[in-house]
């Protein structure tokens, strides 16, 4: 039976990686393929598997060369059929088995429109894939001693504070770069789609309420650039200049970079593309520099297969040893519960550092991770360690499913022969439900049809504070009111709705659709404070009026 891939953690803003969507799954198994046919696809992170949960006793039958092959053969009509079905514009697939690149090419266009192919040289965004290439990087300063896994980041980051003194003293790279540090689930990256710079947004997760430390899994774009960057920070050096020293330039992937501009300047270059009215649109620009550790990251096919060739020959790459084989092997086992079982018989799923890892039907180890944006991009890479093989999936659509669709066929079709579940159309639906789950729950396109009048637009007017997003202003353009909120002054008009409570329009790679702005008016008829519904998915939404 095929191993579906588990959707990391299905809850709202899960979805949202890399600066804000995109983190769904990575091949972690929690049920077989029988499973999958017969679960509804809202059930489908507690779906179960009816095989015991202890591995098999005996190892796992190995792959045949021909099994690999015949799986290699099949990928032209995978991909070219999820193309068809879903129309997303470009993809490439690099395959590596047994230290070889086995299948690399490119499909598709560039950008909707014209006439540019993708290729094996065509520079994607990575979204969260770059979070297994950014512990690659920690892993090789491990090795040289820069750092240790298990230090305490504030030794290299004297500026690093969360809320609880003791956990800012104890957290370790190890917390942070496998989401158990208590930092709330995508903590500052609304700081970062409000246009907050990576200083800032790193300075004020000292705000953030904690969950228990070391008891509680959330996934932190920044709580991991926080420990990428204090890895530099030991080395004296950069994010971008480190990962490019210890890891792009020892392979030569000389397409690859951490470094927004630099995937910016590219003539080879894959756009994003979001689907609007039914046709994929390349309408948006995404610039993830503020967390580069955890969603920076443009890349080729051709230099992904590098970067795997590495991975499953333990840190050696062409014979010469590149990444400490035991700095490494420590991002591929289990530091933290990221999904418990849901039934006795269900599997648990763990967050190594940087990857997922789970195990297969017969007890394999499987890494894998998946990236996206909202705004347009979508990746996938899966590894099967014992068995030499790996896949990286690139896309320039939004998230829909098609990389883990296609890697997870591919990896069915070497186990078994043929896909034994129709992947695409079971994970399409899931990656729409959990957008759907982060809109409000309440339709502010449908105001009540008798609603209680607004106070006069004086009454909202002015600037409140926050010690987390900064400054909110409240003014009059016209005869509408308006908010601005980030260091960009950003405007978005206000709606009214029912009473005191408006509307507006998110914008960005957290966009969730309308949201409330709810003000509350004192005794001398102005507004104390304003709770803007979407910045307060941890309490920190609440702006009081100066003055």
């Amino acid at each position: 039976m095929g191993d579906m891939p588990r959707l990391d953690h299905i809850r709202p803003r899960s979805l949202r990686s890399a600066a804000a969507l995109g983190l769904l799954a990575a091949l972690a198994v929690s049920c077989t393929a029988a499973d999958a046919e017969t679960t509804p696809a809202g059930r489908a992170a507690v779906a179960t598997s009816p095989l015991p949960t202890v591995p098999p006793a005996q190892p796992p039958r190995q792959l045949t060369r021909a099994e690999v092959e015949h799986a290699v053969g099949q990928l032209d009509s995978i991909v070219e059929d999820a193309m068809r079905r879903t129309g997303v514009p470009g993809v490439a697939v690099g395959v590596v088995y047994d230290d070889k690149v086995v299948y690399l090419k490119g499909f598709g266009l560039r950008t909707a429109g014209t006439k540019d192919r993708v290729g094996a040289d065509t520079v994607f965004q990575l979204a969260s894939v770059s979070k297994p290439i950014a512990s690659t990087v920690v892993a090789a300063a491990v090795g040289d001693k820069t750092v240790g896994w298990d230090d305490p980041v504030l030794e290299h980051s004297s500026g690093f504070a969360l809320k609880d003194p003791w956990v800012t003293r104890h957290v370790t790279y190890a917390d942070l770069f496998s989401h158990r540090s208590g930092l709330p689930d995508h903590a500052g990256d609304i700081l970062e789609d409000l246009g907050y710079d990576r200083a800032y947004i790193l300075d004020h997760l000292r705000h953030e309420p904690l969950a228990p430390f070391r008891a509680h899994y959330a996934y932190t774009n920044f709580g991991l650039t926080e420990a990428a960057v204090a890895t530099a920070l030991a080395a004296g050096t950069s994010w971008e200049k480190l990962s490019a020293d210890k890891l792009y330039r020892p392979l030569g992937m000389d397409s690859t970079s951490s470094v927004f501009a630099d995937y910016e300047k590219a003539d080879n270059k894959a756009t994003l593309h979001v689907k609007t009215g039914g046709t994929w649109q390349a309408e948006h620009v995404r610039d993830p520099d503020a967390q580069s550790p955890a969603g920076g990251v443009s890349s080729t096919a051709r230099d992904m297969t590098k970067w795997l060739r590495l991975q499953l020959a333990n840190g050696t790459f062409e014979g010469r040893k590149v990444v400490d084989a035991a700095a490494l092997e420590e991002t591929h086992v289990p530091h933290m519960v990221s999904d418990p079982p849901h039934s006795p018989a269900g599997r648990t799923g763990f967050y190594g550092l940087g990857w997922n890892v789970s195990y297969d039907d017969q007890g394999r180890l499987k890494l894998g991770h998946s990236g996206g944006f909202a705004l347009g991009a979508a990746t996938n890479v899966a590894l099967l360690p014992s068995e030499k093989l790996g896949i990286v999936v690139l896309t320039n659509g939004e998230p829909i499913g098609v990389p883990e669709a296609i890697s997870t066929t591919f990896l069915d079709t070497a186990q078994t022969g043929g896909p034994t579940v129709d992947w695409l159309k079971f994970l399409g639906p899931l990656f729409q439900q959990t957008l759907q789950a982060e809109r409000s729950k309440v339709d502010y396109s449908k105001p009540p049809a008798s609603p209680a009048p607004a106070k006069a637009n004086s009454a909202y007017t002015g600037t409140y504070a926050n010690k987390y997003y900064g400054p909110l202003t409240v003014s009059t353009q016209g005869d509408k009111l308006t908010m601005q909120l980030g260091p960009k002054k950003q405007r978005f008009v206000l709606r009214h709705y029912d009473g005191e409570t408006f509307s507006y329009s998110t914008t960005g790679e957290m966009a969730v659709g309308l949201s409330g702005v709810t003000f509350t008016v004192g005794s001398g008829g102005h507004a104390d404070k304003v709770r803007v519904e979407n910045l307060d998915t941890s309490g920190l939404g609440t702006f009081t009026r100066n003055g």
